[in-house]
């Protein structure tokens, strides 16, 4: 049993990793749910929350830009898959601007299969660049 259901976390993972390589706006907004938020946090103890509705605004922007992807996923390496009550985690690795960075994707599973993901936990190496553009886009507004 626990084998499967690792299976068909991993599978629902390609699909997202699919969608946002493509940019599939419609296939991303059905994968996160509504209250989805992506929780990221740094070696020296900065913390972001980002909702659905700023990275489907960051999706859509990149996507009217001309964007057709968000970036190849070769480097995905999966970890480790668990399910519990009605949620299953995927950890997994990627490298990012070639540091590497850790992902727990928390998926609200029903009937034994993964459905939408409610978290994203990351821990990266430096969230400063990202967390002053947060606040250059909320002070100065868009």
């Amino acid at each position: 049993m626990e084998s499967m259901e690792n299976k068909s976390l991993i599978e629902a993972m390609e699909g997202y990793f699919q969608a946002g390589t493509l940019l599939d706006l419609d296939r991303l907004d059905a994968v996160y749910a509504p209250d989805f938020v992506n929780i990221r946090t740094d070696k020296i103890g900065q913390t972001v929350s980002i909702t659905k509705e700023q990275f489907m605004e960051t999706f859509r922007r990149l996507k009217d830009g001309g964007g057709t992807t968000l970036g190849t996923t070769e480097d995905v390496k999966y970890m480790a898959t668990t399910v519990y009550d009605n949620h299953g985690s995927v950890v997994l690795r990627r490298t990012k601007e070639g540091t590497p960075v850790l992902y727990n994707f928390v998926w609200r599973m029903e009937g034994g299969l993964p459905t939408t993901i409610i978290r994203e936990f990351s821990v990266e190496e430096d969230l400063s660049a990202l967390i002053s553009m947060i606040r250059e886009s909320s002070a100065g507004g868009h």
